[in-house]
């Protein structure tokens, strides 16, 4: 196949025609293949070689005799559509393409079902440069990917200038992290047996040129580019100091609980436990009071993987609890086999139990299922007095919600501990 010296030169030539005839339309489009790696690494190279001469082969199925397709590098191809009527035509030919990858492909005895993510890119007078019409097509790709894979989207100025400012958000957090900018704060948790706090959860904010940056703004990015691991540990560190700190100064008669979320990165590293045991250690913070949340999405990606990592955190000493249980893809079938203490029923569970009668239903059963796997639950987004009540009937064990508290930094949360309210 064409590589992408010989690629550019074709989009060179069509950039030159386009300058002396400005009716002329032609299209860049960037193709990668969805979940390839899972396929090498389950199945072996040889295999993964085999797809992509497969893939190949009905790519130029899918073209015209006078349409380049190339292969730019792993399971990246890219396409040019050369003299086509309008931008319509670029998507029908994608259309084409991602129904052709869906049929499965067979070798040395293994059916693979994969799909691909495509970008388009139009051509138009103000590109002069082939190389950017190629990472424009990627950016529309690469905008794919992130609304979920399969699928195909035309390049807009938009996808640009959000590349450029998650470029410099990258740029900005790892600066954060060599500046110390990221802040932890801390929601309580409250025992519906006794109606007081019983523990924190650790939350991590980002003071960015003086305005707080919320997780949801940073996160994504942090998971993509590895940076959320080191975020993670300082996040963990920094709570299992401080808490192990109000534990040492609070006359209460509880022992506080400190409720940290792993992420996915974090979570499927290979020194998860190390790194975990060696904050234990440093901080003096007992493993029994430690509470690790994992997204049930997380757990559920690799079940058997997650089986083996979950024993493993346990054999620490401490606690792990599937949060936003609901939410994601859980398998009935695998979760009493995960050794798991707690789960967090998600909050939008919570707040649309006065607005829908099955939701209270739906409530009381992940309560049933908890306790009858012989697990804790805990009750996210507790809003409302009526809300309280409900799930203290229900039988749920914890709850946190901005009826109690929203999370607050440090010196805040010490004063609320002092104040020892009940609810």
């Amino acid at each position: 196949m064409p590589n992408r010296a010989l690629f550019l030169n074709r989009v060179t030539h069509c950039l030159a025609r386009l300058s002396r005839r400005e009716e002329l339309r032609f299209a860049v489009l960037f193709l990668d293949l969805d979940r390839f790696k899972v396929i090498n690494d389950s199945l072996g190279h040889r295999v993964g070689d085999m797809l992509l001469r497969s893939v190949s082969g009905r790519l130029q199925d899918c073209l015209r005799p006078g349409d380049t397709v190339a292969r730019l590098g792993g399971d990246e191809f890219t396409i040019l559509l050369d003299d086509i009527g309008h931008d319509s035509d670029s998507v029908e030919v994608a259309t084409r393409i991602r129904i052709a990858m869906e049929r499965p492909f067979h070798f040395e005895g293994h059916e693979i079902v994969t799909s691909v993510s495509i970008g388009i890119a139009p051509s138009n007078s103000t590109y002069t440069r082939p190389e950017d019409l190629i990472r424009d097509a990627d950016t529309a790709m690469y905008q794919v990917k992130s609304q979920g894979r399969a699928g195909h989207l035309l390049f807009d100025k938009t996808m640009h200038e959000h590349a450029l400012r998650r470029l410099h958000l990258e740029a900005d957090l790892r600066r954060a992290l060599e500046r110390r900018e990221f802040l932890v704060y801390y929601q309580p948790t409250v025992s519906l047996a006794t109606g007081r706090i019983s523990g924190f959860e650790a939350l991590v904010r980002w003071s960015r040129d003086g305005r707080m940056v919320f997780p949801d703004e940073f996160i994504p990015i942090a998971e993509e580019t590895g940076l959320i691991e080191q975020i993670d540990t300082f996040v963990m560190a920094e709570a299992c100091r401080q808490v192990r700190s109000w534990q040492s100064r609070w006359e209460g008669d509880r022992t506080l609980s400190l409720s940290v979320n792993v992420s996915g990165r974090q979570f499927r590293s290979h020194d998860v436990c190390p790194r975990i045991e060696g904050i234990l250690h440093a901080t003096g913070f007992a493993a029994g009071s430690l509470h690790l949340e994992i997204t049930e999405s997380v757990v559920m990606e690799d079940a058997a993987r997650s089986r083996e990592l979950l024993v493993a955190l346990r054999g620490l000493g401490v606690r792990v609890a599937i949060d936003d249980f609901g939410t994601g893809y859980s398998s009935l079938n695998y979760l009493h086999e995960f050794d798991v203490d707690d789960l967090k029923v998600d909050r939008s569970f919570i707040d649309n139990m006065g607005k829908e009668r099955d939701t209270v239903r739906i409530v009381e059963t992940v309560i049933g299922l908890g306790h009858g796997l012989g697990m804790t639950v805990t009750a996210e987004g507790v809003e409302t007095l009526e809300q309280l009540r409900k799930i203290r009937e229900l039988g749920c064990e914890v709850a946190q919600g901005y009826l109690f508290s929203r999370p607050v930094d440090a010196a805040a949360a010490w004063e609320l501990l002092e104040a020892d309210p009940c609810w």
